[in-house]
């Protein structure tokens, strides 16, 4: 990145694990210092646990190991006071804002119970594009007061492009959500430009996280047709690492993708064009 990173400052959401931990990490390598935040703690909808307050104690030792530093702070994104408080109190210690990245998702793919449904899908589009839209928010004007313009990445998915067949409330609801986030981001992105403020989408394909290794999804993968079946990558690559998200994540906020705004960048190993 020739150094286009250093002394910046960065929001991330979903930040104890997965992607939101290579990011941080990734970032801290090239300068970057970190205000990060993860709910730690589970949701009673979803069929997986959630990131705890050791994975995020993990993440914060981690940035201070490339020596930077990072505020790390339990918040959930459902909730905009609590995101904007944590938020404010690691911008009282950086004093500035460059970088958003709202990576903070969660998904159910098994089927739900009748009483379910309803609570699955207000969780998970409260999390994917409602918590998306608090994490811009309790950010967003400490960036344009900075003068300096800036970047927001969200994460989307595969899913935000290409939706695979489903009879569960809780895949419809994450599709839906990560399609929504397009729409949103190409609002952000003409709304800001007159700041230098770019916005884009990523979509990644299959990641190794907590979100995807975990025996519900095993159960679920197991069973011939499947939707986690169907999904299946043109290049020969069942799973992509979080670092792989990074790498490109980095140069997107990079002075080398100074004019990239308003794109949906496939990070999926080809799933979308099979």
């Amino acid at each position: 990145m020739a150094g286009s990173l250093a002394d910046r400052v960065a929001f991330i959401t979903g930040a104890a694990r997965g992607q939101g931990r290579a990011h941080a990490v990734r970032l801290a390598r090239e300068g970057v210092d970190v205000i990060g935040i993860d709910i730690c703690r589970d949701i009673s909808t979803m069929d997986y646990p959630n990131a705890s307050p050791g994975d995020l104690a993990e993440t914060v030792r981690l940035v201070e190991r490339q020596g930077r530093r990072m505020v790390g702070l339990p918040a959930d994104v459902r909730d905009y006071k609590s995101v904007k408080s944590a938020f404010d109190e690691g911008f009282a210690e950086f004093g500035r804002l460059d970088f958003i990245l709202a990576n903070a998702g969660i998904v159910r793919f098994t089927a739900e119970e009748d009483d379910e449904f309803v609570q699955i899908w207000q969780d998970i589009v409260a999390t994917n594009l409602t918590g998306v839209f608090h994490t811009v928010r309790a950010g967003l004007q400490a960036m344009i007061d900075g003068s300096r313009g800036g970047s927001i990445v969200i994460t989307s998915s595969s899913a935000g492009i290409k939706g695979t067949g489903s009879p569960n409330a809780g895949a419809q609801a994450y599709t839906a959500a990560k399609r929504g986030l397009v729409g949103y981001m190409q609002t952000l992105a003409n709304d800001l430009a007159p700041h230098m403020i770019r916005v884009n989408t990523i979509h990644p394909t299959g990641v190794v996280s907590g979100m995807t290794q975990n025996e519900a999804i095993a159960r679920k993968a197991a069973q011939a047709g499947s939707e986690i079946a169907q999904m299946q990558n043109a290049l020969p690559i069942e799973i992509l690492q979080p670092e792989d998200i990074a790498n490109a994540v980095a140069w997107l906020l990079s002075d080398q993708a100074s004019y990239v705004t308003g794109i949906q960048l496939p990070l999926d190993a080809g799933f979308c064009v099979r």
